[in-house]
C-alpha cells in the first residue's frame, strides 16, 4: 500500500470516528465492558489454579515407624522412600521433634513434655510428598508394604475428594473462559457490524465512483483497531485497579486465603487482552464490511 494511500486512510478513520463519535463512543465502551469481564474471568480461574496448587502441595503422606526400629535403621529407611515412584520430598521427624510439636499445638498451659516425663510415646515418622497429588493414594500404598513402617495416613477420603473437586474447579474454569471469551466475540463483532451498517450508503457511493475495496477497507480496517485497543486500554486499566485493590484487602482481612500476586501470570493476562481487543477490533470491521461491498 502507498504511503499516501495509508495517509489518506488514517485520516479518513479519524474523520469518520470524529464525525460517528456516539457510535465509535458505543464500540469502545461494548470493547471495555467485554474484555473486562474475559479478563476477570480469566483471573478467577487463575486464582482457582492457584488455590489448588497451593492445597494439592500441602498434601503429605506420614509414615510412623515401628516402635522396635532403631535410629539408625529409621535414618537408613529415608533411601528406600526415597526410591518409591511418585515421591517428591522425604523428611524424617525423630520422636523428640514429633513430642515438641505437640506441645507447640497445646501451648504454654499445658505441658505434655513434663506429664510424660521421659516417656515419649510418641513413633519415629517420615513426611512424604508425592510430585503429584493424584499419586497420593498409589504412594500411600507402596509406602505401607515397608516392613519398618507400622502406619500410614495421608487424610484417606478428604484427599480423593480435594483431587475430585480440583479437577471440577479446572473443568469448570476452561469451560468459563471459553463461555465468555466466545460471547464477548459476539457482542464486539455485533456492534462493530452495527457501526459499519450506518454508514452503508457512503461505502455505497465510493464503490459506485470506482473505489476498489480495499481502498474502502482499510479506514474501516484502522477504526477497528483503534476501537479495539482503546477498548483494551480501558478494560485492562480497570482490572488492574480493581484487582490491585482485591488483593489488598485479602492480604489485610484474610490472609489465610492464597491469592495470586505473580505479576508475570497477571501482565501475561493483561497483555493477551490487549491484543484481543486490538485484534477483533480489526477483523471484525474487516468481516462486517465485506456485505456492503458487493455493490
Amino acid at each position: 500500500m502507498k504511503l499516501s494511500s495509508m495517509q489518506y486512510a488514517i485520516r479518513d478513520a479519524l474523520r469518520s470516528m470524529k464525525r460517528n463519535a456516539i457510535m465509535t463512543i458505543a464500540s469502545i465502551a461494548t470493547v471495555a465492558v467485554s474484555l473486562l469481564i474475559l479478563g476477570s474471568a480469566w483471573l478467577l480461574v487463575l486464582n482457582s489454579e492457584h488455590l489448588t496448587g497451593v492445597m494439592e502441595s500441602e498434601l503429605e503422606i506420614n509414615a510412623y515407624l515401628k516402635q522396635d526400629v532403631t535410629r539408625e535403621d529409621a535414618l537408613n529407611l529415608r533411601r528406600e522412600l526415597e526410591a518409591v515412584d511418585g515421591v517428591a520430598e522425604v523428611v524424617f521427624v525423630a520422636k523428640e521433634d514429633g513430642l515438641k510439636g505437640l506441645q507447640e499445638r497445646f501451648g504454654e498451659d499445658t505441658s505434655i513434655i513434663d506429664a510424660l516425663g521421659e516417656s515419649n510415646p510418641l513413633p519415629d515418622m517420615y513426611s512424604i510428598k508425592a510430585g503429584v497429588a493424584e499419586n497420593v493414594p498409589k504412594i500411600a500404598e507402596e509406602v505401607a508394604t515397608v516392613s519398618q513402617v507400622e502406619t500410614v495416613r495421608y487424610g484417606q477420603g478428604m484427599v480423593e475428594k480435594l483431587l475430585a473437586l480440583t479437577r471440577w474447579l479446572r473443568t469448570a474454569g476452561v469451560v468459563l473462559v471459553i463461555a465468555i471469551g466466545l460471547a464477548a466475540i459476539f457482542l464486539i463483532a455485533t456492534t462493530i457490524r452495527l457501526t459499519v451498517f450506518a454508514r452503508r450508503k457512503a461505502i455505497g457511493i465510493m464503490k459506485l465512483v470506482g473505489a476498489t475495496n480495499w481502498y474502502i477497507r482499510w479506514p474501516f480496517f484502522l477504526e477497528g483497531m483503534f476501537i479495539g485497543l482503546v477498548g483494551a486500554g480501558m478494560a485492562i486499566f480497570l482490572l488492574h485497579f480493581f484487582y490491585n485493590q482485591l488483593v489488598q484487602n485479602v492480604v489485610l482481612t484474610l490472609n489465610f486465603l492464597p491469592i495470586l500476586q505473580e505479576e508475570t501470570l497477571i501482565y501475561n493476562v493483561y497483555k493477551y487482552l490487549f491484543f484481543i481487543g486490538t485484534f477483533l477490533g480489526a477483523v471484525g470491521s474487516a468481516i462486517s464490511l465485506r456485505r456492503f461491498l458487493k455493490v
